[in-house]
C-alpha cells in the first residue's frame, strides 16, 4: 500500500478517536475532509474503467515454434473521464506472451495501441486471453478490474529445419505403371466417373458427363507409380527421455526490433521427434511426394498419404497436439499399419527406442518390399540409457539408411546426413 493510502487512512481513525474524545472542531473538520477522500476515491475507483474498451488482433493466429508472434492490442476510452493510469494483464497461457503495459494519461474520447511481440517456443493450441484491465483512485486506495474473454486462438506448429537431403523414396518401376488401385487425391492418372458422393471436391467434378446424365458425376482416379513416403513417429511413453537445464528465454527481449533470436529445442526426445516428422513432411511434399503420417500418441493417427499444402498443413496442425502418452511399441505400430502401405513406398521410422525388436518392424517392411530409413535418436545424449550405438551398429551392417541424432545438434544438418 502506497505511504499516500496509509497516511489518509491513519488520519482518519484519528480524526474519529480524537472526536469521540475531546469533540472538539479541529477533529470534525479533520474526519469531514477524510471522508470527502474516501468518498471521492471510492467513486474514482468505480468510473475509473467505465467506457474503456480493449481489441487484440493480429495478422495470423498460426505460426511456427521459433517464430515472433506479433499482437496489436488497441484501448479505447469511450467514457467522458480520462483515465490517468491504466494496467493491461495479459494472462494468456501462451508461454512467455507479451502484451502486459501501463498506460498513463489517456484522455476521454482517445484510443491507444500499442505491438506485442511473442517469441513463440511451445507448439499447441493457445487462447489469445483473457486480458484483464485494472485501474486505483489517485491516493491508491481502491482497484477496479474489468475482465476481456479470449475471442481467437493461436496454433503454434512445430519447428521447421532445413533438410538439403535425405534418401528419396524410388518408383516402383523405371518410367511408372499405373497402379489399378483408386486413390483418395486426384493423380494423373484418370480411370473413370462415379455419381457424386456428399464430401467429394467440386474440382473432381466432370462438367460433360454430368450435363449428359443430368447428375453430379466426378473422375476416379488410379494411384500414381511415384511410390508415396509414411512417416512413423514413435510416441510412446516409456521410451521417451527428457534432459534438464532448459531456458529459452534467457537472453530474449522482446522489443528485439524484429530481430529473430537462435532457437535451441526442448532437451526432449518428443520434440526431436516431431521436429523430424514435420521437417521431413515439408521437405518430401516440396518434392511433390505423397506422404502419409501414423503415430501412436493420446490416439493412433493415421494420416492418409497425398500431396500439396493442405497435406502439410494437416499434418503439421496434427503434430502441433502430439504428446508423448502412446501406449503402443513402434514395432506394434508398424505390424499394425504395414498393410496400408502401397508397394514400393518408403518408411520412416523415427523412435529414440532402444529396444531390439525395431529390426523386426524394419524387416517386416522390408519383406513388404517397402524402402525404410530409420531417424534414430540417441536416447543417451538426451539422458538416457545407453544402448543406442548398438542399434545403430546392427542397422548399418543390414545396409539400412540410417540418421543419429543426438541432443544439441543441428537438426537440419542430422537430418541430411545419413549412413548406409
Amino acid at each position: 500500500m502506497k505511504k499516500s493510502s496509509i497516511t489518509i487512512l491513519l488520519l482518519f481513525f484519528m480524526s474519529i478517536i480524537g472526536l469521540f474524545l475531546t469533540n472538539t472542531p479541529i477533529y470534525t473538520r479533520l474526519l469531514y475532509l477524510n471522508s470527502i477522500l474516501l468518498l471521492g476515491s471510492w467513486l474514482w475507483g468505480k468510473i475509473a474503467l467505465f467506457g474503456v474498451e480493449l481489441h487484440r488482433h493480429s495478422r495470423s493466429l498460426r505460426g511456427n515454434v521459433g517464430d515472433i508472434f506479433d499482437e496489436y492490442f488497441e484501448i479505447k476510452n469511450d467514457s467522458f473521464f480520462a483515465s490517468p493510469w491504466l494496467e493491461i494483464h495479459n494472462n494468456t497461457p501462451l508461454p512467455a506472451s507479451a502484451g502486459s503495459r501501463l498506460l498513463v494519461g489517456i484522455k476521454k474520447r482517445e484510443k491507444r495501441s500499442y505491438l506485442a511481440r511473442t517469441w513463440l517456443i511451445q507448439r499447441g493450441a493457445f487462447p489469445l486471453g483473457p486480458t484483464l484491465l485494472s485501474a486505483r483512485d489517485p491516493l491508491g486506495l481502491f482497484r477496479s478490474e474489468k475482465t476481456f474473454p479470449a475471442t481467437s486462438e493461436l496454433i503454434v506448429l512445430p519447428l521447421l529445419v532445413n533438410i538439403t537431403n535425405f534418401p528419396a523414396p524410388p518408383g516402383l518401376l523405371p518410367g511408372g505403371k499405373v497402379l489399378r488401385q483408386k486413390a483418395l487425391g486426384i493423380t494423373p492418372h484418370a480411370a473413370g466417373v462415379r455419381e457424386y458422393a456428399p464430401g467429394d471436391a467440386l474440382r473432381r467434378i466432370h462438367w460433360k458427363t454430368s450435363a449428359r446424365r443430368q447428375k453430379l458425376m466426378v473422375k476416379e482416379f488410379d494411384q500414381d507409380p511415384q511410390s508415396s513416403v509414411w512417416i512413423f513417429l514413435d510416441a510412446q511413453k516409456f521410451v521417451q527421455v527428457e534432459k534438464g537445464d532448459y531456458e529459452p528465454l534467457k537472453n530474449w527481449d522482446n522489443w528485439m526490433l524484429g530481430r529473430k533470436p537462435d532457437f535451441n529445442l526442448p532437451p526432449l526426445t518428443i520434440e526431436y521427434g516431431v521436429t523430424s516428422a514435420a521437417s521431413l513432411s515439408h521437405y518430401f511434399i516440396q518434392m511433390r511426394r505423397a506422404v502419409g503420417l501414423i503415430v501412436a500418441g493420446q490416439k493412433n493417427i493415421v494420416i492418409p498419404a497425398d500431396r500439396g499444402l493442405r497435406q502439410e498443413e494437416k499434418i503439421l496442425e496434427t503434430l502441433a497436439f502430439v504428446q508423448p502418452e502412446g501406449k503402443t511399441p513402434l514395432e506394434e505400430l508398424v505390424a499394425a499399419q504395414a498393410g496400408q502401405l502401397s508397394q514400393g513406398s518408403s518408411a520412416v521410422l523415427i523412435t529414440p527406442s532402444l529396444s531390439p525388436k525395431i529390426i523386426h518392424a524394419v524387416d517386416h517392411l522390408m519383406r513388404r518390399k517397402q524402402r525404410v530409413t530409420v531417424v534414430l535418436l540417441d536416447a543417451e545424449s538426451f539422458g538416457g540409457a545407453e544402448g543406442s550405438m548398438t542399434l545403430e551398429d546392427t542397422l548399418k551392417k543390414s545396409n539400412i539408411p540410417l540418421c543419429r541424432v543426438r541432443c544439441g545438434d543441428d537438426l537440419g544438418i542430422a537430418l541430411s546426413s545419413f549412413y548406409f
